[in-house]
């Protein structure tokens, strides 16, 4: 089942309420499931520093332990918790997979995401424990994608949430409702590049395989259009990078994926209801996404 939306300013130069444009998309997808919802929020971007989404132990003496990894790291310049989150921002030269390493020598840890814009935000329950738990209405940005889980095929917990960091690739996430068949194929090939995985979700593949094609040089477009062919099974998924959202939904076309868009926005998601949530005009013309069909939009 799952419940996918994303929400795009058009303008390169526009930043606006992308967190509770999120909160009101993702409200109406709960039915479609409720096990866990989570947002990728893209911001300004910070050429002179990263910032990092973790998930802690909420008690005892994990976060100051945390503090001191990214300290040995780099100069911490922001930093703050609630309960089991924690957000940082550190001025960082290396490698990322040796920083994320790093933080997660520290027990009862996992690097959620590490970007210079994005932040990724999720936790088990729907749109309005995960704000709750970590506050992200009022988060101010260019675009985001979302996700509401119904768990088929790995655990229920925050992990195993969406969104996906395509990690070490900064600033590259994705939601998925489908099934990968060649999942376990598709994950040796990138692990045999180097490539690492935080989980077994096959959800995380998509993201490292569509990060990997952008890394050698191929254009989102392409990226989109090779995915059709190399993944296997049936799919609606939606990919953000800093310049924008790709979609793309498999040649059986059984995801449910509708878009809307006009001069100064895209609206994507699984059901229109979330669409009228946040649409200006009740003239909104949705469409399908075609069965085999890719698009996307860059800021």
């Amino acid at each position: 089942m799952c419940g996918l939306c994303g929400f795009l300013y058009k303008d390169p130069g526009r930043y606006g309420p992308v967190g509770h444009a999120m909160f009101d998309m993702l409200t109406p997808l709960d039915r479609r499931g409720t096990d866990s919802t989570g947002v990728a929020l893209y911001g300004p971007p910070r050429d002179d520093s990263y910032v990092l989404r973790v998930r802690i132990e909420a008690n005892g003496d994990t976060p100051g332990r945390v503090h001191e990894a990214l300290a040995g790291a780099g100069a911490v310049s922001e930093e703050s918790h609630t309960g089991g989150n924690l957000r940082a921002r550190i001025g960082y030269a290396g490698d990322l997979g040796t920083l994320t390493d790093l933080v997660e020598e520290v027990p009862e840890t996992e690097v959620f995401s590490i970007g210079r814009s994005m932040e990724i935000v999720k936790d088990v329950g729907d749109a309005s424990d995960v704000e709750a738990a970590a506050p992200y209405k009022s988060f101010q940005g260019s675009h985001a994608i979302g996700h509401t889980r119904m768990a088929t095929e790995s655990l229920v917990d925050v992990a195993h949430s969406h969104p996906f960091w395509a990690r070490p690739f900064a600033d590259i996430s994705v939601v998925h409702n489908g099934h990968i068949t060649n999942y376990h194929k598709l994950r040796r090939r990138l692990a045999g590049k180097g490539h690492r995985f935080a989980t077994g979700n096959d959800s995380e593949a998509i993201a490292v395989y569509i990060a990997d094609k952008l890394e050698q040089g191929d254009s989102l477009e392409n990226a989109l259009r090779s995915s059709v062919n190399d993944l296997d099974g049936t799919f609606a998924y939606l990919i953000s990078t800093p310049q924008g959202i790709g979609v793309a939904r498999d040649r059986f076309a059984l995801k449910p994926l509708i878009f809307a868009e006009d001069d100064e926005k895209v609206l994507i998601a699984s059901e229109e209801i979330a669409l009228r949530r946040v649409a200006d005009s009740t003239d909104l013309k949705p469409r399908e996404l075609g069965a085999g069909e890719v698009r996307w939009w860059l800021r």
